[in-house]
């Protein structure tokens, strides 16, 4: 067996050469008690900050419903984000930081160089896992029960004075050092996210179909204003102030419809509505000769623009079911009914006397005709399709504005993968458009 070279021997000699014989004093056994709770505290800490910045403000308010313990005290931490976050952070790199100095300190001096060096090793190991790797794992298995265990505890740091004071000074260096929009760090859930947290549901069986249209039609109402959802002025049944009674009667009983704008000269100057029901009582009262104006009753005027979120709410205070909408030069763009606000949100709604009218009607895998009137939102959701969308609602909006012409049955413009083609067109109106995709994968079947 060869010899161990005198170089290696002198070298080792040279590194315990600090050690001190072993004596296991009071301070000692006080740094592991020490230790043990800086590390306990640091993972108490990890899972803290993994289950708060995984909690939502929606999942918060969904546990205090349900009144789950210390639920409410959650719900107000949330509310200031960066206001824990900092705290959590700063005591979390402070507890490892101190517990890895005091093992450092406390191997050099019992065993001196070779001692620091391996409780370095073990101290890297020990406290990923432990303050790091295990804590962080399970809160991001369990985030609702990790936030609501460890709420006292960030609580607690985040009232404790030096805490917050010397967070506060980081944070202000922070924001002078990085200047910028400040943005949220958690807690706000976007459009697109609450849409796929209803897909997700679904999947998992946890909501119905009818129930995640529900969710995406609520979600979009916010978004849609009431030239989307208006009956366009081209297909309003609208009669003149000088009209007679029972012509008017005779109007609205072969269009079905209980209320009838009534304008003067123009349908750019509707002045009101008739009722069906004061049409009917004055016919009664032998006055069919009358012209209609003697009954005619105010009506509601609301922009384009307008958000129909805030006018359904209008609609249900002031008590009224029909409004004129008009365009910015002041003409009328049509109408809307409390019955087209409530339809966009549950569907269509259709009674005995509505006719059945098939908007979008399959003729292949890859080909459909549907009304020009078609709204272009609806139409990408029910076919899964991507037809671009911009200043125009409707199929037929964008057929014209790719064209720059009013087409001719048969023909056609291509927009992607996607070609339409004009089927019917009366006067200045497209009727129907064809829709091909030009790839060999089928659109979605709208009856699924």
């Amino acid at each position: 067996m060869d010899e161990i070279p005198k170089q290696t021997l002198e070298i080792f000699a040279a590194l315990t050469a600090s050690a001190v014989p072993y004596r296991w004093t009071g301070y000692d056994t006080l740094t592991i008690i020490a230790v043990v709770l800086l590390v306990l505290l640091a993972s108490l800490l990890a899972a803290a900050e993994t289950s708060l910045t995984r909690m939502t403000k929606v999942k918060a308010m969904a546990l205090s419903e349900i009144k789950a313990k210390r639920a409410s005290l959650l719900l107000k931490l949330l509310e200031n984000q960066s206001g824990f976050l900092n705290p959590v952070l700063l005591v979390a790199v402070f507890s490892q930081l101190v517990a890895a100095t005091l093992v450092g300190a406390l191997a050099g001096h019992l065993f001196g160089v070779v001692g620091l060096a391996v409780s370095t090793a073990l101290e890297v190991i020990v406290i990923f896992l432990i303050a790091e790797a295990i804590p962080k794992n399970w809160a991001v298995r369990n985030p609702e029960r990790a936030a609501l265990f460890s709420v006292p505890l960030v609580r607690a740091i985040v009232r404790f004075p030096p805490v917050r004071l010397l967070s506060k000074g980081i944070l202000g260096l922070t924001d002078l050092l990085v200047r910028g929009k400040s943005v949220p760090l958690l807690g706000t859930v976007s459009e697109e996210e609450l849409l796929a947290m209803a897909d997700a549901a679904l999947e998992e069986e946890v909501i119905e179909t009818e129930e995640r249209e529900l969710i995406h039609s609520i979600i979009s109402f916010g978004d849609t204003v009431a030239r989307e959802v208006m009956v366009p002025r081209t297909d309003m049944v609208a009669v003149d102030e000088s009209a007679r009674v029972d012509e008017v009667l005779q109007t609205a009983l072969d269009a079905g419809f209980s209320r009838i704008p009534v304008f003067r000269e123009t349908i750019d100057d509707v002045i009101g509505i008739v009722l069906l029901k004061d049409l009917v009582r004055a016919d009664r009262e032998a006055r069919s000769n009358e012209e209609v104006s003697s009954l005619v009753r105010a009506v509601q005027y609301v922009p384009e623009t307008k958000p129909v979120a805030d006018l359904l709410r209008e609609m249900q205070a002031g008590k009224y079911q029909l409004a004129i909408v008009f365009d910015e030069y002041g003409g009328t763009s049509g109408l809307v009914t409390l019955e087209d606000l409530i339809e966009e949100l549950v569907g269509e709604i259709s009674d005995e006397f509505d006719k059945d009218v098939v908007d979008v009607e399959k003729l292949s895998g890859s080909e459909y005709l549907i009304v020009a009137s078609k709204s272009l939102d609806e139409l990408n959701d029910q076919l899964n399709v991507d037809l671009p969308q911009g200043e125009w609602d409707t199929l037929g909006g964008l057929f014209l504005s790719l064209l720059g012409h009013l087409p001719e049955e048969g023909e056609h413009v291509e927009v992607g993968n996607y070609r339409l083609v004009a089927e019917k067109v009366t006067r200045r109106r497209i009727g129907r458009v064809r829709l091909f995709k030009m790839e060999s994968e089928p659109m979605r079947d709208p009856d699924e």
